[in-house]
């Protein structure tokens, strides 16, 4: 029995680097995913997200690879960033961890998987990305995006609402609405990018450095959604 429980013991302790290593390549997958996502997002010509509402924009969350399915009752559920616009106007936030989950209810069978993208539009709405736990469309006010990369955004949508919401699903963008959807930060993927525990408020008010592996989604905002001067 002694013998049996050390062999256990052997076995857990050298599946533990190896389970890090599988966690952190997760994590720096789902990047190079958000990174494709921004890619596609910023060339999609005049069937992308208009550029004055990326310009306008005080945060953006991605989540590649939503999840959808389900009988009857439906459910959503995601993994993804968020990245905010550091006070200073000098580039935007590192990422930080954000999961994406909620139900819709109707008739629908199968699963489908689609990228979703967010543009937080005022402080109202950073605010809310600041907690631990709000709903879109509850403490949020969400609204499905315009598309049109050279369409004015002037829309009554564009224009209250604090979060815009957007999907894409085999290479098109379309406003999506995602009311009742639940975010709330991911501890467990910031320490894996920032090698220990820190809140999404530390990361996204741009106080903790950005890790080395987010260097190419930073590029991407930094140079294709410049802020629009007031």
């Amino acid at each position: 029995m002694r013998r049996t429980l050390l062999t256990i013991f052997s076995i857990v302790a050298a599946a533990g680097p190896c389970m890090l290593q599988a966690k952190e390549s997760d994590t720096v997958n789902r990047l190079d995913a958000t990174a494709d996502l921004m890619t596609a997002m910023m060339n999609a010509d005049d069937k992308g997200i208009p550029q004055d509402l990326l310009n306008k924009a005080h945060c953006v969350v991605a989540v590649p690879g939503l999840k959808k399915g389900g009988f009857i009752v439906g459910a959503k559920y995601g993994r993804g960033f968020a990245f905010c616009r550091k006070a200073s106007g000098t580039g935007w936030s590192g990422p930080a961890g954000i999961r994406i989950e909620g139900g819709s209810f109707g008739f629908q069978i199968g699963a489908s998987e689609q990228d979703v993208l967010l543009l937080i539009m005022n402080d109202a709405g950073m605010k809310h990305l600041l907690t631990s736990k709000f709903t879109l469309g509850g403490e949020a006010s969400a609204a499905a995006g315009p598309i049109g990369r050279e369409a004015t955004a002037q829309t009554d949508a564009a224009m209250h609402a604090q979060i815009l919401s957007y999907s894409r699903s085999r290479g098109l963008f379309a406003g999506v609405a995602l009311d009742g959807a639940t975010l709330r930060p991911e501890e467990d993927t910031n320490k894996d990018l920032y090698g220990t525990a820190v809140t999404n408020k530390d990361v996204l008010m741009g106080t903790t450095a950005a890790p080395a592996s987010a260097s190419k989604v930073e590029a991407l905002l930094n140079k294709n959604s410049l802020r629009e001067s007031k």
